[in-house]
């Protein structure tokens, strides 16, 4: 039951990973069927980031009232909604409409699910799952593709509604196997909310250095294209192949760090991944002409992300308790999406008044905030642990 248990959740996070890439792999094609500027893009994905803002805050008493399971699979049922929503929308309004299911489902089951890895298994679990939320990602854009080749952009979104449908309704068949940690899970304390957990000492301090990670992860992520055409000057279609190989360096790097992550712990990991996160920009620093040097920094820079969110997110209840990690990691997942939605449109502006060349003074930034807050973070909890200890 343990490993079934185990197989379900592997299932669930490419569920959560199969929506994420969809809307960009389709919207050159979408926003000129549906006649809106290319730019419109950028209020769907703003909508789908309110959603999971609100539905990440709330995940905690969501949780504590449902249980996981329950939340698990009325997220995934939301996306579905979503995702057949959007395949049949013929008008932009329809797609801000089903925007808002798609983020309250994403928020909730990214919160409750990481939560409950968090409290039942090893860090070496929570490292492979975000790598399947990865393998999630890379599948989206091939189906979309097909869709775009074979039919219309609808299709894409229709067959990964299918897909979402099937995973929804073995998980809602399955739900006594969540019973194998029926007693663990189960509390009946009120959840300490948003302010409670602020008051909490540290978790500013995570929040914003969980914040400064996602804005450089997501700024990596989004520009990566952009910087190769306008500072290495390729063309467009090649960028656009070096791009995704950050998405290959993250994957990659979240499979390997599962098998060292359980003997080094989440802090050394967090340093590690830092280390070679900088080495990735360092590569972008060197002023040379050729894009190879930049390919391997990109490389480089998605293998060192890779450990640094699924060990900040497991260390959570060791740091704050138990009892508390459902608030945090929901309040963590809402600093995450303001993190991604807001920091990349701003390097996009900044990008266009003095140059693209910036990102690496840009991700260089970010990545201090993130190490120096999370370094004081875990020095502060570690500290109060000592503090506790002496006292008893």
């Amino acid at each position: 039951m343990y490993g079934l248990l185990l197989a379900l959740i592997y299932i669930a996070f490419i569920s959560l990973g199969l929506p994420d890439s969809l809307l960009g792999s389709g919207w050159p094609v979408m926003h000129a069927q549906l006649g809106v500027p290319i730019a419109f893009m950028g209020i769907v994905s703003m909508v789908i980031s309110g959603g999971t803002i609100v539905s990440s805050l709330l995940s905690d008493r969501l949780t504590r009232k449902l249980g996981t399971r329950l939340v698990t699979v009325i997220s995934i049922f939301l996306t579905v909604i979503a995702l057949f929503g959007f395949s049949f929308s013929s008008r932009f309004w329809m797609l801000i409409v089903f925007a808002v299911p798609y983020g309250l489902g994403a928020g909730a089951i990214d919160a409750a699910l990481n939560n409950y890895i968090a409290l039942h298994y090893k860090a070496k679990h929570m490292s492979w799952l975000h790598c399947f939320w990865g393998v999630g990602t890379i599948v989206s854009p091939f189906i979309m593709g097909f869709a775009l080749t074979n039919s219309v952009w609808n299709d894409g979104y229709r067959i990964v509604g299918f897909i979402q449908l099937a995973i929804g309704i073995l998980l809602l068949a399955t739900l006594s196997v969540w019973k194998v940690n029926g007693k663990i899970e189960e509390r009946e304390q009120k959840s300490i909310g948003l302010i409670g957990a602020l008051k909490i000492k540290g978790v500013p301090f995570l929040l914003l250095g969980f914040f400064a990670y996602c804005a450089a992860e997501a700024t990596a992520m989004g520009w990566a294209s952009t910087y190769f055409v306008e500072v290495k000057g390729i063309s467009a279609e090649q960028a656009a192949i070096f791009a995704s190989l950050f998405y290959i360096g993250i994957t990659v790097g979240r499979f390997i760090s599962g098998f060292i992550t359980d003997k080094l712990g989440d802090r050394k990991m967090i340093i590690i991944g830092t280390c070679i996160l900088t080495c990735g920009i360092a590569c972008l620093f060197i002023p040379v002409s050729s894009y190879i040097l930049a390919i391997i920094g990109f490389v480089v820079i998605g293998f060192g992300c890779a450990p640094i969110y699924p060990c900040i997110i497991h260390s959570t209840p060791n740091n704050f308790g138990a009892e508390n990690s459902g608030a945090i990691i929901g309040i963590q997942m809402a600093s995450a999406y303001a993190g991604s939605t807001f920091i990349p449109p701003l390097f996009g502006l900044l990008g266009n008044l003095i140059g693209f060349a910036i990102m690496p003074i840009f991700l260089l930034i970010f990545v201090v905030l993130m190490i120096s807050m999370t370094e004081l973070t875990f020095r502060l909890t570690k500290k109060k642990d000592i503090l506790n200890t002496q006292s008893k």
